[in-house]
């Protein structure tokens, strides 16, 4: 039997892909661990590594193809010893059913008017158990070694991996290490309503088509403003003092190649600020409110086609120049398409500055399932009362948005309160 390869689910929120590029064709023989394709996700294109070893009997889905179904058979590859023209000839596998449908409403009887029963959808098939070759159980090598240091017997273990094979997962199943799962929503929210078609003017245009991106933003974007109540909260913050701090310190690590911006100073200053009013780091998940003992701050970076949030981990106890340097790595690569899904999920709160094009201030949309994101505008010099004198200060607008059904106004206006003092004192951020 040939062994199926799957497209692969290479983020928790990933439905679907864009097969961008195959990597190896019909014939070749690959090894676990060889790179076999290039898939675009809602974030990224990145790197589908091979687990079993054989020889590629037959691609089912060429490549630049959009709108692929996480768990869709894309190539199919003859295992060792196996004839790759027979797995080449076998037709291709059958695409999972769709779950079932709910019936329409039977047509109402004289009097009645109540509609057909649901019928119940199918159970779902048990997974298959670990096939062996001749005595050996087929296990990919991450699997037999967790095995080996847990003490799992392979052989009495379900593989969930293509043809059966055992998996890293089932392994930790097995051993009760497998990561807890997320809390399930309350409900399931109802589906937005689908975006009206407008007809396009009879003016000279050019139609570009939607990227998995660009739709992922629409997407996660319009749920965010309809499901999540949203409250602003705007602070004016005097940057003299952070300014001074930062020439300061540039001039100390300028022999380390380090140089600090704006951002990185006021992304330790949220992050602080989150762990003095830990009522704002927090997760609202239907059930439940999740407050976070460490702050990781989602930075928005603007990138060719859309926006991503790149994180900068434990941010409240890293230092300036590790912020610098983390920020510097993650936005370029960020830039490239290089990021790891770990790199820009998750997340406590999220930053968005847009000063550096002029814009005094501005109300973000939180990023779900983050509680609160502060939006930075431009520092200004302005008039401003200092020791009851009227002078001119530099000046930055700060807007938080905080998630009405986790936050109360009265512990995000703390958070502001708490965010303002740390960037007016800055040195409060390094003790």
């Amino acid at each position: 039997m040939p062994i199926e390869l799957k497209m692969p689910a290479l983020s928790p929120t990933m439905e679907e892909g864009t097969l961008a590029k195959w990597l190896v064709k019909e014939g070749d023989t690959v090894a676990s661990g060889d790179i076999l394709a290039e898939i675009e996700t809602d974030k990224a294109t990145m790197e589908f590594e091979a687990v079993d070893e054989g020889t590629i009997a037959k691609i089912l889905v060429a490549e630049g193809t959009d709108a692929v179904k996480v768990g869709t058979v894309i190539a199919l590859i003859a295992a060792e010893g196996e004839d790759a023209s027979a797995a080449k000839a076998a037709p291709a596998p059958a695409p999972a059913p769709a779950p079932a449908k709910k019936p329409e409403p039977a047509a109402k009887d004289a009097g009645a008017g109540r509609p057909a029963k649901e019928v119940p959808a199918p159970a779902p098939a048990p997974a298959p158990a670990a096939k062996s070759e001749g005595d050996r159980v087929k296990a990919s090598p991450l699997a037999r070694r967790l095995a080996g240091q847990q003490g799992v017997d392979l052989a009495g273990l379900a593989g969930s991996g293509p043809g059966g094979r055992i998996v890293k997962g089932d392994v930790e199943g097995a051993a009760g290490t497998a990561p807890a799962k997320a809390p399930e929503a309350a409900s399931a929210p109802a589906a937005p309503a689908a975006a009206p078609v407008y007809p396009i003017p009879d003016i000279p245009h050019e139609i570009a088509k939607l990227s998995n991106m660009r739709k992922t933003i629409a997407r996660r974007l319009t749920e965010s403003k309809q499901q999540v109540p949203h409250i602003y909260l705007t602070v004016d913050v005097r940057l003299d003092a952070l300014l001074k701090l930062r020439g300061e310190l540039n001039s100390s690590l300028e022999s380390r190649g380090v140089k600090l911006s704006v951002n990185d100073m006021l992304i330790k200053a949220l992050a602080s600020a989150l762990i003095e009013v830990p009522e704002c780091n927090v997760q609202y998940t239907g059930h439940d409110l999740v407050t976070f003992k460490r702050a990781d701050i989602s930075v928005a970076v603007s990138i060719p086609g859309g926006l991503i949030t790149p994180v900068i981990t434990g941010a409240d106890t890293k230092s300036l120049s590790a912020i610098a340097n983390a920020m510097k790595d993650l936005a370029g690569r960020a830039r490239e398409g290089k990021l790891k899904p770990e790199e820009y999920q998750g997340g406590t709160a999220s930053l968005s500055n847009m000063g550096m094009f002029g814009i005094s201030n501005f109300q973000a949309v939180i990023n779900p399932p983050q509680g609160m994101i502060m939006a930075i505008g431009a520092g200004e010099k302005r008039p401003w009362v200092i020791d009851d004198a009227l002078q001119i200060a530099t000046i930055m607008s700060a807007t938080g948005s905080f998630d009405h059904r986790a936050i109360d106004g009265a512990d995000g206006a703390r958070l502001m309160q708490a965010f303002k003092r740390l960037v007016e004192n800055p040195l409060g951020t390094l003790a």
